[in-house]
């Protein structure tokens, strides 16, 4: 099901009963941008630490926003061993009511790819659900008070000066409790106009119609004051703060009913989630990770559960979620156990019962669910020799997923995965390679990545002046390496041995 921002408000407190419901919820983000050219050395690479990592995914989270994000919530039905799932699909657009204008940067190639697959950019600029975090909230609060704010958009601009023209134009001949119809406001712009035509003209009340239209009154200045008092008033400051939000509502009420929360290679939508809807990431990567782990304490990311599947259950190695929902679908991997649950979409969002829709925010929080539910079955049917019942609980599956809560994946890095509830383990990599280059002065990094590059995909950084460490994750890369260089005129390469070829234990022995 699409949710823009015309029918959000209405739909809160559905999706409030339904998460309230679910035994997860699973989400899914699409961004304007992943990783940002623009910096330098910004790439992920096999020699960052969590840390290291963690302050160049900030800098990118910082100019890259939100376009699309998928809720998925999984209800189980207690008469039948089924989940019922509702997939939602919210677009998102950064709110333009507040004091300072929100800026953020497209990378031409996510833009590109987002499009291939179909997604609608008008949908995000025009129907885009606001949302904003603490620390902009705080503003707006400060600035609704002093009655400083004003409307950071060029278009709301543009149907605020409309909209004053036709109710200045009408008024000056307009009797008391006459009344005059806007129409054709969209989202915000419903607000907006009723803001600002109050603060200009002590003699108007203005009156949300629905269906795009604002009703605007001459009354006197003491009418309006008691209208102003009223609990009927649709723009006092708590319900201005309320729309400002949109979102983020949803996302409170997330963090408040503390349900297990579950991606894939779900590191960037954390971040994005603090950034976006709790506060400005913070500079030190622990205080993320306690952060998260007080909104969120208990995390899945199936992508950490698949690769536990793929060694303990024969499971093919897959290099995406469509494809590891496609082979948990197959009916081979269990041929003894019990099947899995049956899961079923709601009558709402059939439409991905019928057709497959790859990158799309709310389809893939839907596979996250599956692929979620059929690992847990599949673990559970492996993890014991008894006959596992027919109709398995949720609890029943947390318990085999206990070792994976929590542990989210780390995309090449010194770290196979961040623990959010502890230490983070070391993973074992290939050694790594040492170059010794002789009588081809001048080699730059990138040059020697070239090099490798036909052979093998490896990440580079320089020893010293003629040496460079070379870091894969594959051993059989590193062995072909070995071998081809073994007899190079200006290209010694060998294991890295810390004692020897580390300068500082040079500088000491030396």
């Amino acid at each position: 099901m699409e949710v823009g921002a015309e029918g959000f408000a209405q739909l809160l407190p559905r999706l409030r009963r339904r998460i309230l419901r679910a035994a997860f919820v699973a989400l899914d983000m699409e961004f304007t941008g992943l990783h940002s050219t623009s910096l330098q050395n910004n790439e992920p690479s096999l020699f960052d630490s969590p840390a290291e990592r963690y302050v160049k995914a900030r800098q990118s989270v910082q100019r890259f926003t939100l376009v699309q994000l998928g809720k998925c919530g999984s209800d189980t039905e207690s008469d039948l061993p089924r989940y019922v799932v509702h997939s939602y699909n919210f677009f998102l657009f950064p709110s333009t009511l507040g004091i300072r204008d929100v800026e953020f940067t497209l990378s031409a190639s996510s833009i590109q790819f987002l499009s291939h697959y179909g997604f609608d950019y008008n949908k995000f600029l025009k129907d885009g659900i606001p949302y904003m975090n603490e620390v902009q909230e705080k503003i707006l609060r400060q600035h609704l008070l002093a009655g400083t704010w004003k409307v950071c958009s060029n278009a709301g601009r543009d149907v605020l000066k409309k909209a004053i023209d036709e109710v200045t134009s009408w008024i000056t001949a307009a009797k008391e409790e006459d009344t005059m119809i806007l129409q054709d406001l969209n989202g915000y712009h419903m607000l907006e106009v009723q803001l600002v035509l109050r603060q200009a003209l002590e003699n108007v009340w203005t009156e949300p119609l629905g269906d795009k239209k604002v009703m605007v009154k001459k009354v006197s200045p003491e009418h309006r004051q008691l209208l102003e008092n009223s609990s009927y008033d649709h723009c006092q400051k708590k319900l201005i703060l309320l729309s400002a939000r949109g979102f983020t509502n949803l996302f409170q009420i997330l963090v408040k009913v503390k349900k297990p929360l579950v991606g894939h290679n779900m590191l960037m939508d954390l971040m994005h989630l603090h950034d976006k809807f709790y506060r400005p990431l913070p500079e030190s990567y622990e205080e993320f990770k306690r952060n998260i782990h007080n909104l969120f304490p208990v995390i899945i990311d199936t992508k950490t559960v698949t690769k536990s599947v793929q060694k303990k259950c024969l499971f093919p190695r897959v290099s995406s979620l469509l494809e590891a929902y496609a082979v948990l679908c197959s009916s081979n991997l269990n041929p003894k156990g019990p099947p899995c649950p049956v899961i079923a979409l709601a009558s709402g969002c059939s439409r991905y019962a019928e057709k497959k829709s790859p990158h799309e925010a709310g389809y893939d929080a839907f596979l996250c669910g599956s692929v979620l539910l059929m690992s847990a079955h599949l673990l559970l049917c492996r993890s014991t020799d008894d006959a596992v019942e027919a109709e398995p609980s949720f609890s029943q599956y947390l318990t085999v997923l206990a070792e994976h809560v929590n542990k989210v994946n780390f995309i090449r890095g010194g770290v196979s995965s961040i623990n959010f509830s502890g230490e983070d383990s070391p993973c074992r990599h290939p050694p790594a390679l040492v170059v010794h280059v002789r009588g081809w002065p001048g080699l730059t990094e990138t040059e020697i990545y070239q090099e490798f590059k036909a052979r093998c995909r490896f990440d580079v950084r320089r020893l010293s002046k003629n040496q460079f460490i070379l870091l894969s994750n594959k051993y059989k890369h590193v062995k072909l390496v070995l071998r081809d260089y073994r007899h190079h005129p200006h290209l010694q390469v060998s294991v890295y041995r810390h004692w020897r070829h580390s300068p500082s234990v040079n500088c000491l022995l030396q």
